[in-house]
């Protein structure tokens, strides 16, 4: 049996099709789709037609992720319309936009799927760790913390979220975080899925890496208006997809407190943070 897990496309079109194109090669039994398929990037509503596509001809299993929620926090009639915090995230209100009918599809997907593997046992998917859709499990994660992140510790626990991809086996459980399709966080700008095969009577996981064309993928922050329309931050996220280290959230701990503070404009901020960026991989916390 071959399981394929991909995770965080973040509305990545080309890194998509590139991975898509692999996974018709590697021909998986089953596609698991762990979330934060739109918002952080250009093409939101293409990149969740190929996953309904998915879905709908070969019975992919696919979550929300925590983007998902933050799209549907648009549309939520006490989200505020003004003032320094809608200016952080309007980039979610484009993609909110966007989507359009498409987000009553967004709605209805489910927060976690656990699906029975027979006598191979089970495969739990999650976004993030059992915590939350926010509490990732990174490769540094000691053996200590892992037992509340992976509960009720499946064979086989799949994730997302935190754009570093590793396979790791703690106890009884073989951990599989896939990394991100559209925008890698370990300084390596190819996308990336996760394999899990049946082998020799255990699961055994690999990370593949995917080239893909990045100028493509440049190009659509102006062709699609993303760049310019949704708001300050989407500089530092072109930045994150030129450099595949974590802009946005170095952004935000250097100047959330002066922004929501009134002290200092997003605009203005994120022209600042541009001057001294970040230039290597940030082996951390990401939202």
């Amino acid at each position: 049996m071959k399981i394929a897990v991909i995770a965080d496309i973040h509305a990545n079109l080309p890194a998509l099709e590139a991975v898509l194109e692999d996974l018709d090669a590697w021909e998986p039994d089953r596609v698991f789709v762990a979330g934060d398929m739109v918002n952080r990037g250009p093409r939101p509503k293409e990149c969740l037609r190929l996953i309904q596509k998915g879905q709908e001809e070969e019975d992919w299993f696919v979550i929300q992720g925590n983007h998902e929620e933050y799209v549907l926090d648009r549309d939520q009639p006490d989200d505020p319309r003004e003032g320094p915090y809608f200016d952080w995230v309007y980039y979610s209100y484009w993609t909110y936009q966007a989507l359009g009918e498409d987000v009553a599809f967004v709605k209805e997907l489910p927060h976690r799927i656990t699906e029975d593997l027979g006598q191979r046992g089970s495969l739990f998917l999650l976004h993030a760790s059992s915590l939350s859709n926010r509490g990732g499990i990174y490769p540094e994660t000691k053996d200590e913390d892992l037992p509340h992140l992976i509960h009720p510790s499946p064979t086989i626990m799949a994730v997302g979220h935190t754009h570093r991809a590793f396979v790791r086996t703690f106890r009884d459980t073989l951990i599989v975080n896939a990394g991100s399709v559209g925008l890698p966080f370990d300084g390596d700008t190819r996308a990336g899925y996760a394999r899990i095969t049946w082998r020799k009577g255990r699961w055994q996981g690999e990370i593949v890496r995917i080239p893909y064309d990045l100028k493509r993928a440049v190009r659509d922050f102006d062709e699609t208006g993303f760049g310019e329309d949704a708001g300050p931050v989407t500089e530092l996220i072109l930045l994150e997809l030129r450099t595949a280290i974590p802009q946005l959230y170095q952004w935000t701990l250097r100047y959330r407190k002066a922004v929501l503070a009134g002290e200092l404009g997003v605009m203005e901020a994120a022209r600042a943070f541009l001057k001294d960026p970040v230039t290597e991989p940030y082996w951390g916390v990401i939202s």
